[in-house]
């Protein structure tokens, strides 16, 4: 008795990965251009008004998560909105929400830090065959490094008092503190480079190299997608 066998055409493909990649480099794209819009910005008030002026996106303070910490305390001890930086409170919880919710889906969806470490890997895979991994006894030590950093910024944030802080926001520091953020990487010195360099070099040996060993707002994300009531999520 002859079995025929039927070929079944598939027509589930999964385009998850496929959509998931559009979603990185739109996220990506849209940082660059929050970045050259603030840099514009700036630059009006630094030429006294010479150049164009160009509105201040609000979404560059998702680069200020310790501004972001220290404001959600702020409001949570007096009610208040705070003046500078609200916008830095309101994407940190939206990111936290939504590592509650879909789990992984801020790290490998939409961080644009994340997706230029996931590329960096590809690249490293590219060019040795594969990536490499770091024996047992370095990598467990090394994944609760950003555990301590996130203990340290909470620590800090959570030990000082809504008037400390509102003094803090409104120093010439805490003002500016987005500004301090970009001319960090405009006037970017040897010690930053060779540490970018040293990262970059690590993501490319190491998949993922800064998320899984030192990025604070990670192991913060992570922790909240601990509590999701979405017990799997492809990444």
């Amino acid at each position: 008795m002859k079995v025929k066998k039927k070929l079944i055409r598939r027509t589930d493909r999964d385009y998850s990965q496929g959509l998931r990649r559009g979603y990185q480099f739109a996220f990506l794209l849209m940082n660059v251009w929050l970045g050259g819009q603030f840099y514009l910005w700036v630059r009006h008030y630094e030429t006294a008004g010479q150049t164009a002026y160009v509105g201040r996106p609000a979404g560059v303070e998702g680069w200020l998560p310790i501004a972001g910490m220290m404001n959600l305390k702020y409001f949570l001890s007096t009610g208040r909105v705070p003046e500078l930086h609200p916008a830095a409170m309101f994407l940190l919880v939206t990111f936290v929400a939504m590592a509650f919710l879909f789990r992984k889906a801020f790290c490998s969806w939409l961080c644009p830090v994340g997706t230029l470490s996931e590329y960096l890997g590809k690249l490293g895979r590219k060019l040795f065959g594969r990536n490499f991994l770091l024996a047992r006894w370095v990598d467990i030590p090394l994944r609760g490094l950003k555990y301590l950093l996130l203990g340290f910024f909470v620590w800090a944030v959570s030990s000082m008092s809504a008037k400390a802080i509102a003094a803090f926001m409104q120093s010439p520091y805490g003002i500016v503190a987005d500004v301090k953020m970009l001319n960090f990487f405009r006037f970017i010195g040897l010690t930053g480079l060779m540490v970018v360099g040293v990262l970059a070099v690590a993501s490319v040996l190491v998949q993922n190299f800064w998320c899984r060993y030192l990025c604070p707002y990670g192991a913060l994300l992570g922790i909240s997608s601990v509590f999701s009531p979405v017990h799997s999520a492809r990444g």
